[in-house]
């Protein structure tokens, strides 16, 4: 290309503002000669102007060309020979074109080629009103906690001193499993409240449940081996679990947990995972003779069990629920909690209590695929447990959420004239409401989000042919005041469901 018709070229680009105008000019000049030269407009070995006449037929200063050229050798765009100028950097070998077809054929259609992983991790359940709003949550949204009651203040403050002390190791990857001071107030909680039998060495701090059932899933077991699941299970372990490549085997539950049968025991399980204190979603416990039936198969037919321990905070009625793992003679549960339920979901931190002869395999496996960090979050997290805050802000949303809950089964109450069963329940932060098999849940579901209520139907929380019906509805999220209003508008909306349906 000859210097005057570049230059041209180069004005042209510059005056159409295709670049921004607050771009430094020695950019702006960089940024058309490199599209030049992608385009092709300038082809390999193309000598380009000198330095002083680009200047001049730009009207800029000659730096800013030099400065444009520069960032142009130091990318690789174009090469400098002494004494003869700079030319366009060759884009392929001499014999690259060679073995080349002729034609090539252009594909013109956009094709998203994912895995078989990337299609199981992208492949969302069906759950209505999924992404209207503008949070993620809305009333009677499952699973989620009423986080505008946490102490944001005095989490703040707690911040603030860490930042103020700023140790250095708190800026580092976690090495060791986690923040050792947090871990211990860990032991020292779970042991008290939940009847786990630990040291702190067994602790392990994760990002929350998911990647603690994923590092499961991946240090424990091959891909096509086999993994129990409830029946009805809570969808992101299942996910998880079909992510890592395991068969998913459904054993159903009845008023007392998991039920294996006789036809369950022939499919042999690497993992075994259950909700034992609280099951999600339709919230028995496991009974005793259960909990035994299930630790003793895991000891006998080398299985571990993942003991998903995700609300034991929020029991309103009776005695805490003691944990599956404080049984467990023979090291096969690995126990999982979570602080986002009972702080804010952001803080993405969970926990995890592996077995004695686990936990070093774990923390090496955590740390090489997860390079896990927030110490400081975790130093902070230390503190709150420490200096009795996390015990207080339990007990006040226990009673927060007790009193939501009496308020959603009083308004709810109409509808057992309909031929709906209100599951009943004494710890959480859902009700399940339950249909006949003839009711299309999903309809009703979608129904309740044109009043602004999200639920979730039971049926996308099934695996397989036999799929259970009903609604799963939260009430942590539901402000106090409008329970009663949401929950007999919800009330209404499902009467008229089952009477046209």
């Amino acid at each position: 290309m000859k210097q005057l018709i570049l230059s041209e070229w180069l004005l042209t680009q510059l005056s159409q503002n295709k670049f921004p105008a607050r771009m430094p000019n020695h950019r702006r000049v960089y940024e058309a000669i490199r599209r030049a030269i992608t385009e092709q407009v300038l082809s390999s070995g193309s000598r380009l102007p000198s330095t002083r006449s680009l200047a001049a037929d730009l009207s800029v200063s000659r730096n800013t060309i030099l400065a444009a050229f520069d960032q142009l050798l130091d990318e690789g765009y174009v090469a400098a020979k002494t004494g003869s100028g700079t030319y366009v950097a060759y884009n392929q070998p001499d014999e690259f074109s060679k073995d080349l077809p002729a034609i090539i054929p252009v594909n013109t259609e956009t094709k998203i080629e994912l895995s078989r992983r990337g299609l199981a991790a992208s492949d969302m359940p069906n759950l209505p009103n999924s992404h209207s709003g503008n949070h993620e949550v809305q009333p009677f949204t499952p699973g989620e906690d009423d986080y505008s009651r946490f102490p944001f203040e005095l989490w703040r403050r707690l911040l603030n001193r860490q930042w103020r002390t700023l140790n250095p190791t708190l800026l580092d990857s976690s090495h060791n499993g986690g923040y050792l001071p947090l871990r211990q107030a860990i032991a020292d909680y779970l042991r008290v409240s939940r009847a786990v039998n630990l040291t702190v060495d067994q602790v392990l701090i994760t990002s929350g449940t998911q990647q603690s059932i994923d590092l499961c899933a991946r240090l424990l077991t091959d891909h096509n081996d086999f993994a129990w699941i409830e029946n009805p299970c809570y969808w992101a372990a299942r996910r998880v679990l079909e992510i890592n490549g395991l068969q998913l085997h459904p054993v159903s539950v009845d008023k007392e947990g998991m039920a294996p049968t006789t036809q369950d025991f022939r499919v042999k399980p690497r993992i075994i995972y259950t909700t034992p204190s609280h099951q999600y979603p339709k919230g028995m416990v496991m009974s005793y003779g259960r909990r035994r039936l299930l630790l003793d198969y895991a000891q006998n037919n080398g299985a571990w069990i993942i003991e998903d321990d995700y609300d034991s905070e929020f029991r309103f009625e009776g005695r805490p629920i003691s944990s599956l793992q404080g049984m467990d003679q023979d090291s096969r549960v690995l126990y999982l909690g979570t602080f986002s339920k009972v702080m804010y979901p952001g803080i993405r931190l969970g926990y995890m209590v592996i077995p004695p002869q686990l936990v070093a395999p774990f923390k090496n496996g955590l740390y090489e695929l997860q390079r896990p960090g927030q110490v400081m979050i975790q130093a902070a997290l230390a503190d709150f447990i420490e200096e009795g805050h996390f015990a207080s802000h339990i007990r006040r949303l226990r009673q927060l959420y007790g009193e939501r809950r009496r308020l959603l089964q009083t308004s709810l109450a109409p509808i057992s004239y309909a031929g709906a069963r209100l599951s009943p329940v004494d710890s959480g932060l859902h009700l399940v409401v339950e249909f006949d098999q003839n009711v299309d849940d999903i309809r009703v579901a979608e129904m309740a989000t044109k009043y602004g209520l999200r639920v979730y139907p039971l049926s996308n929380y099934s695996v397989g042919e036999k799929r259970e019906k009903g609604l799963i509805i939260g009430y942590a999220y539901a402000a106090t005041e409008k329970i009663t209003e949401y929950g007999s508008l919800l009330a209404d909306v499902i009467q008229n469901a089952l009477m046209t349906s």
